[in-house]
């Protein structure tokens, strides 16, 4: 009810394109190692998340919002199963349910949840793997099963952005470490294994893929991600000073109760123990990372799921003080006030996204200019992009779509090509396909307003 309503009715937007359209090349070209945006390879990140994508219109067979999308509610979905099934035994059956229920109605889990963006997948896989280690670890699993089941996920994670999250996770095992005071665990064998088994998942994809590119090009972009945030390159204080506020209201409404938290209220003393240690363990890391001068407030949404563990220990426990003045004499406000929160992320799935497609039905500018060109493109033709950088509207061009990284390279049988608008002067006065030429048919923005202007080659008496 909260993410598949609506799912596919909106066209894609902002850096989705970024996540389809390199699903889409691989698809076609075969070639899984190097993501593409356009006719350049793209660097910036790692191919996890296109891989899925790809697998997805693969195996369902179609190719569209809904498809694209799907990936992400299932990861979701994927964490939601975790806490009710590996957690259940650290949490109860209660504990679990709650700390499920507030994972999947949280504001930021059903934001990214319903796009294809790499934050749902990326805090999905770094909350399985806080899951199994924090049950596995309270469980007093086998040191193997505690290492070894997580470094799965964090291999995965590796692939799909990168280390930020580790962050996150070690933040978790030191707290837990510190509130068991067994840091011999942290010195096991099976960590070191662990932290092989992570980084050669990822070492499976990253060394043919720096075999089949430039090799220091790649090594260059990938570096300058992570110095430019510590260096804070384009360092805006306004924007950076916004951070922790932005992302706690991802974590809306449920971020709402932490402050009426009392830990002294849990009847069990490792119970207290444990909540107080998973609070700094939350924290540190949420500020630290906010902290950074290249940061934004997304890079801290792998906190959400420790948030959830640690706000449903305290639910369960009923260990929250709500305030006498507000609420008189009352004070079991927890079950209704728990009940109104689900109901609200209820309405903003089953409600609030449909009603959103609805609105924005005739507003949606990357398909009005997918329009235009399939007005003018039949199918059954090859639509060249120059140089096109990252253009979503071409998930939705019917023609098939063939990228070039200048005219010269177009073919001499080429029939419809796009350039940039400013590269129009060079398509007109280009000979190669004489005696026909080259004649401006339509100019078309894209969602950022951005031009793209597209070219007919025929006969000058042709229309």
């Amino acid at each position: 009810m909260i993410y598949l309503p609506a799912l596919g009715s909106i066209a894609i937007k902002g850096e989705e394109g970024r996540r389809i359209l390199p699903a889409v090349r691989m698809l076609e070209t075969g070639n899984y190692i190097v993501p593409q945006v356009g006719s350049y390879p793209y660097y910036r990140k790692p191919p996890l998340v296109n891989w899925v994508v790809a697998g997805s219109f693969k195996l369902i067979g179609v190719r569209n919002e809904w498809t694209a999308r799907l990936p992400s509610a299932l990861s979701v979905l994927a964490v939601a199963i975790a806490f009710v099934t590996v957690a259940r035994a650290s949490l109860g059956a209660g504990g679990s349910m709650i700390a499920a229920l507030i994972w999947m109605t949280n504001i930021g889990t059903i934001e990214k949840g319903r796009l294809i963006e790499i934050e749902a997948l990326y805090i999905s896989l770094c909350g399985l793997a806080i899951i199994f280690w924090l049950s596995f670890f309270l469980q007093k699993k086998s040191a193997w099963l505690i290492w070894l089941t997580p470094a799965v996920f964090l291999g995965l994670g590796l692939l799909a952005k990168g280390p930020t999250f580790l962050v996150f996770f070690y933040g978790i095992v030191l707290a837990a470490l510190a509130y068991s005071r067994d840091w011999r665990l942290l010195f096991h064998p099976a960590h070191f294994l662990a932290l092989v088994v992570m980084v050669g998942i990822a070492a499976a994809w990253a060394i043919p893929f720096v075999h089949s590119t430039t090799s220091q090009l790649a090594v260059e972009k990938w570096s300058a991600q992570y110095t430019g945030r510590l260096k804070g390159v384009d360092f805006e204080f306004l924007s950076w000073i916004q951070n922790i506020p932005r992302a706690l209201i991802y974590f809306l409404p449920w971020v709402l109760l932490f402050p009426l938290a009392r830990f002294s209220k849990f009847h069990d003393q490792a119970q207290q123990r444990l909540a107080r240690a998973l609070s700094w363990g939350v924290i540190v890391p949420f500020v630290g990372v906010n902290l950074v001068p290249g940061a934004v407030a997304r890079y801290s949404m792998p906190a959400i799921v420790p948030a959830c563990w640690l706000l449903a220990m305290i639910c369960a426990a009923n260990a929250l003080q709500w305030p006498r003045r507000l609420l008189g004499n009352h004070r079991e406000w927890t079950t209704p006030v728990m009940t109104a929160f689900v109901a609200l992320g209820l309405g903003i799935g089953a409600i609030g996204y449909p009603v959103t497609a609805v609105i924005l039905r005739n507003r949606q500018q990357v398909k009005k200019a997918a329009a235009e060109i399939n007005a003018r493109v039949p199918a059954t033709e090859t639509l060249y992009a120059v140089n096109p950088d990252y253009q979503p509207v071409f998930f939705y061009v019917k023609a098939t779509v063939q990228y070039v990284s200048s005219i010269k390279e177009l073919p001499p049988d080429v029939h419809y090509f796009l350039v940039r608008t400013g590269k129009e002067p060079e398509a007109l006065a280009a000979r190669k396909w004489e005696p026909r030429h080259a004649r401006l048919i339509v100019r078309v923005h894209d969602y950022s307003k951005r031009e793209m202007t597209l070219f007919k080659v025929a006969p000058a008496n042709e229309d």
